[in-house]
């Protein structure tokens, strides 16, 4: 048994799995809540027992990562029985910048790059960081991989990640396109490539949640992805606008009298599903709201599922063709009117969906949407972000 610990850390939170790699079972997981913060609370749930929450202060990431190794190894709720056990950490890293195209073995030349990339993710590169210190400082001697968001995004060609700003803007201030959910639809991907039993297909990968993106790929490179500099670029989402005219901004700047922070704040955290609705940002609330007849929760869906029909269509004409379409996270493996209205009208590309077993299909699981006879698959594939983690930091510390 190899057990690969596997750490997502906030600016005041520390997600965590402890996964056996080698049966790719999760044995444990739990979050750490409001460190710094008052009421700090540890939740603790071992697949084969019961749910556990401590409320204890957590000052530092360091803190809660003693807590979590504490609680691990406790003698009567525990499942290991000491830190030896524990093989490897793997760490999600939002932003490697241009620097990283795969996930890396930490150490400090590898640690400053992070801190050097604080400029392109503040806040999570920031806690990202107090994560790994935390643990280095509770695990010393046990090796840790930084898995980053950005590095599916470094495949692309210089022609597709560039913006058509002065030159000087990339060179100086490395501004481009990174792309956002790479682990996610690189985890997709592969699983899509050996369902179809096809190294070389060009798949085409919808990461649909709260958070929303849209990628392609050629024999599991990264060709395009809709998320951009930040996560703010490409679909509208639960609370972000996704793209918009880049003129609207010192507009409303102008005509609401906002600052520059104040302007970040009402496109990343007021507009999209939210901001269009005015019911909500989680899709279930907006299905019901428009099945009870609001307008704008309809309106706000169908911004949405047509934004990623266009750019189905967009990567399908850059690619040449699709082989696959695969739709994953939480809304994109549960919404099934959303995957049908994305869906609709695409027999062009070749596309024969079974839109009535779409409708029933299991959740959770694995399924194939299209009919035995469609030119195009169409998968639903749930994503599993921290087992993708947990794979690369064994293949990096076997």
């Amino acid at each position: 048994m190899k057990n690969i610990l596997v750490i997502n850390a906030g600016s005041s939170s520390l997600k965590y799995q402890l996964i056996d790699i080698d049966s790719r079972k999760v044995i444990a997981k739990g979050l750490c809540e409001r460190i710094g913060i008052a009421g700090s609370m540890l939740t603790y749930s071992p697949t084969d027992g019961e749910k556990v929450q401590i409320q204890r202060d957590m000052p530092t990431h360091e803190v809660a990562i003693k807590m979590v190794l504490e609680i691990l190894t406790d003698s009567k709720v525990g499942v290991i029985h000491d830190m030896a056990e524990i093989a490897a950490v793997g760490h999600r890293v939002l932003h490697g910048g241009s620097k990283f195209s795969d996930s890396i073995v930490i150490n400090d030349v590898v640690l400053q790059a992070i801190e050097d990339c604080i400029p392109l993710g503040p806040l999570h590169n920031t806690a990202n960081l107090m994560g790994i210190r935390g643990c280095q400082a509770a695990m010393p001697g046990v090796p840790m991989v930084a898995v980053f968001d950005t590095a599916w995004g470094q495949g692309m060609e210089p022609s597709h990640f560039m913006y058509a700003l002065p030159y000087d803007a990339y060179e100086t201030y490395e501004v481009r396109r990174y792309g956002f959910h790479g682990t996610s639809h690189k985890y997709v991907t592969g699983r899509a490539l050996k369902l179809l039993d096809n190294p070389k297909a060009r798949v085409i990968t919808c990461h649909l949640g709260n958070g929303s993106s849209v990628s392609c790929s050629v024999a599991g490179r990264c060709v395009d992805t809709s998320m951009g500099l930040t996560p703010l670029e490409g679909l509208p989402m639960g609370t972000r606008c996704g793209s918009i005219d880049p003129a609207i901004i010192p507009f409303l700047m102008k005509r609401m009298n906002l600052t520059a922070q104040e302007m970040d704040t009402l496109m990343n955290k007021k507009s999209g599903m939210l901001g269009i609705s005015g019911v909500s940002s989680d899709f279930r609330d907006l299905t019901a709201a428009s099945e009870a007849g609001n307008e704008r929760a309809k309106l706000a869906l169908d911004m949405f599922c047509y934004g990623v029909k266009k750019y189905i269509g967009a990567y399908a004409a850059a690619m040449g063709g699709v082989d696959c379409i695969v739709f994953t996270a939480g809304v994109g493996e549960n919404d099934r009117n959303v995957r049908e209205s994305v869906l609709k009208n695409m027999e062009y590309l070749g596309l024969d969906v079974d839109f009535d077993y779409n409708m029933t299909c299991p959740r959770g699981q694995e399924v194939c949407l299209s009919k035995p006879d469609s030119k195009v698959k169409v998968f639903v594939i749930p994503t599993d972000e921290e087992m993708a983690i947990a794979l690369d930091t064994d293949e990096l510390t076997r």
